[in-house]
């Protein structure tokens, strides 16, 4: 079946199963976190509380993902996803059993968050690893521009029914959906025909293992300079997200649809960022790609902290969204084309540490930082972090493009490709 190229990444059926059940997946754990987000919220009415939960949602990544990576690395990725999938699928019953049935109480969230976070750890280096395992090599630009594309559909779908579906019956029916949604990626991967990977004996420890990845990651400066700007950009960046709620009600005056609204004008500007991506053949330019839209994304907080109307609001975080996605989505394919595929696990748990991982710290900070300053303050700040940050990695570029050219060529030439003569941090 021919696909135009946008889309070539789904002539592999294993992909296209993946991309199915992912989307449909997706949407569910959207309208999970748009829900308890607000379950904790009117529960709490308090910004230090919605800082905390992300915190507890997100910091077993941080801590845990290096392990993670040791065991994307070593066992079989394909399996390790059908586990974690699972787990994700219990701990959403669990949510929507206490909810349905009125216990719920903030404990019950803060320990299910937690333990959603350690699954994760586990779940997301194995599931980027396993993603360049599904197509052929030309393939992997456009397969993790779709798959950033999926990601961010959901993120437009997820959010706006989790606003109809918390003010009409409640939050406790999105965690039921989020757990009914994850029979489609179990039975997705169930169907898919993986051939099996040459298993070569682990020759050092768990511990020396996960020195090896953090060693490769700082010492290779491409890959240095792109994880730290994405750490920079999930900590002081992101955050605005968790004080959502916050702007929607007492700045904005809305309530769950105004926050669902937000959040699908967010995901809407990711798609567009994401669908961007797929449209490219090749990874030449990207890293000034990564260093405009840093700047991007800064710009358009600052610009949303000083909205007082909701249709700007909303307006303002479609670019937002789009710079956002782009930076993440172009280092995430920058990385994977310059890292080994003995080290791939490991170095994209680095990954996971900097894109999840520091969030919540951020979270934190900005719970922290909102009860005195106000959420639009804490959110200004961030943007002009990133402002900064982006700036610093556009002045440094022209110190990067050798070093990753050799790295990409060196990886292309290994998987017996030729070598492409782009260089992938120049226009």
């Amino acid at each position: 079946m021919p696909f135009p190229s946008a889309l070539r990444a789904l002539r592999s059926r294993n992909y296209r199963l993946f991309v199915a059940g992912q989307l449909i997946s997706l949407v569910g754990t959207w309208m999970q976190m748009v829900a308890q987000s607000w379950l904790i919220y009117r529960l709490t009415a308090s910004a230090a509380k919605l800082g905390l939960i992300g915190f507890a949602g997100q910091i077993p990544i941080f801590v845990l993902a290096p392990l993670g990576g040791v065991i994307a690395d070593r066992v079989n990725r394909h399996r390790v996803l059908i586990v974690t999938q699972s787990a994700m699928m219990v701990l959403a019953l669990f949510l929507a059993a206490l909810t349905l049935s009125g216990h719920v109480l903030v404990w019950h969230i803060f320990v299910l968050a937690s333990l959603l976070g350690v699954t994760n750890a586990f779940d997301i280096p194995a599931r980027q690893a396993f993603l360049v395992e599904l197509v052929d090599r030309e393939d992997i630009v456009n397969a993790i521009g779709l798959n950033s594309s999926m990601l961010n559909g959901a993120r437009v779908i997820g959010p706006g029914i989790a606003g109809v579906v918390v003010a009409a019956v409640g939050e406790g029916w999105c965690f039921l959906l989020n757990a009914i949604s994850y029979v489609a990626v179990i039975g997705a991967l169930l169907m898919m025909r993986i051939r099996a990977r040459a298993h070569v004996p682990a020759q050092v420890s768990a511990w020396e293992s996960v020195v090896e990845g953090f060693a490769y990651s700082w010492h290779t400066k491409p890959v240095r300079a792109l994880l730290l700007l994405l750490g920079l950009v999930s900590l002081m960046g992101m955050p605005y997200s968790v004080l959502m709620p916050i702007i929607a009600d007492r700045i904005l005056g809305g309530g769950p649809n105004a926050y669902g609204l937000l959040l699908s004008a967010s995901g809407l500007g990711a798609l567009a960022g994401a669908a961007t991506l797929t449209l490219r053949r090749h990874i030449r330019g990207l890293g000034q790609w990564v260093a405009v839209s840093s700047v991007g994304f800064g710009v358009t907080l600052i610009a949303f902290s000083f909205s007082r109307s909701l249709w700007l609001s909303a307006l303002l975080l479609v670019p937002a969204g789009f710079f956002v996605m782009v930076e993440m989505a172009a280092s995430n394919t920058l990385i994977q084309s310059m890292i080994p595929d003995r080290l791939r696990g490991r170095v994209m748990a680095v990954y996971s540490m900097m894109f999840m991982g520091m969030a919540p710290l951020g979270a934190l900070v900005a719970g922290a930082v909102a009860a005195p300053l106000g959420a639009p303050a804490t959110v200004a700040i961030g943007g002009a972090v990133c402002v900064a940050g982006g700036a610093i990695f556009w002045a440094g570029l022209p110190r990067l493009r050798g070093p990753a050219r050799e790295l990409i060529v060196a990886q292309q030439l290994a998987a017996g490709a030729p070598p492409d003569e782009a260089t992938p941090l120049q226009e």
